[in-house]
């Protein structure tokens, strides 16, 4: 009864409420749209004979369930950081970094080891 629609009639209260249902799903709809043709999916970076040997490497050192993908550039800022290309191959050593933070990931990159933000790799 507090509410502002609480005294419309029943029919026309399901109306509204039926009639907002529509409009948030077409606007839904559009977004998701929209969504899928702006923002593609990455695809996987194909490797040069280099990192070839280097991805066979860190399988043999860590196994291929530790392996990642740099899904966009790396800038490192901070001591320890690693500076990495899109497509480049790394290794999890760690899931979190010295001070327990698991948004930044402690990774062997064929050679160099530090840490990277963990948004920025994807299971390879």
């Amino acid at each position: 009864s507090q509410m502002p629609h609480g005294r419309m009639p029943l029919p026309g209260f399901w109306k509204m409420v039926d009639d907002t249902l529509k409009q948030s799903d077409a606007q839904l709809r559009t977004f998701c749209q929209t969504f899928e043709t702006v923002t593609p999916s990455p695809v996987t970076q194909p490797l040069n004979p280099a990192e070839e040997q280097k991805v066979l490497s860190l399988v043999s050192k860590h196994g291929p369930d530790k392996l990642y993908q740099v899904t966009s550039n790396i800038s490192g800022s901070k001591d320890l950081d690693l500076t990495l290309q899109r497509g480049q191959i790394v290794a999890l050593l760690q899931s979190m970094d010295t001070k327990g933070n698991t948004s930044r990931w402690l990774v062997d990159a064929g050679g160099p080891r530090g840490f990277v933000p963990a948004g920025k790799l994807r299971p390879y």
